[in-house]
């Protein structure tokens, strides 16, 4: 009888699309560096893809919109540069380097669920020409940017 309300349970959130199990700790990857505004970057010679982390696509549900930039804008770090909508909330998206923007992600007009099923691959924001390498300096690389969620989330 407890198994089959488990399962009820677990179907019933899946439809409602809530977490039914506690969430392990969002997903870390190697080799981007963190923005402590919880944006990524993915560093390919003298450019960069810039997306939300995984971390901060957990805590604002179900994305739904997100507003892009034009292509030739130029970014600034620490600067919004879109918005991500989500059933729970607005949230700007900040640029975590300087650079212009040499591409967006359009496909995020259509499908801005990638940010939430595939943060670091589908669900990138925009490409930059990086103006500032040294900037890349100031974010955190994957070791702190674990630390930094974890402290984050002892004080909520």
């Amino acid at each position: 009888m407890a198994a089959s309300r488990a399962l009820w349970a677990c179907r019933a959130a899946s439809y409602l699309r809530i977490s039914s199990f506690p969430r392990a700790f969002s997903t870390v990857l190697k080799d981007l560096k963190y923005a402590d505004t919880h944006e990524w970057v993915k560093v390919e010679g003298d450019s960069a893809t810039i997306g939300i982390t995984d971390h901060a696509q957990d805590h604002l549900g179900d994305v739904v919109y997100v507003e892009l930039p034009e292509v030739g804008a130029s970014v600034s770090q620490g600067k919004n540069f879109g918005a991500v909508e989500s059933v729970k909330a607005t949230s700007d998206i900040n640029a975590p380097i300087s650079g212009e923007i040499l591409q967006v992600n359009d496909e995020l007009s259509e499908k801005p669920g990638f940010i939430n099923g595939s943060p670091y691959d589908n669900g990138w924001i925009i490409k930059v020409k990086i103006s500032d390498p040294n900037e890349l300096n100031s974010l955190m690389d994957d070791d702190k940017y674990r630390k930094f969620c974890e402290e984050e989330g002892a004080k909520h």
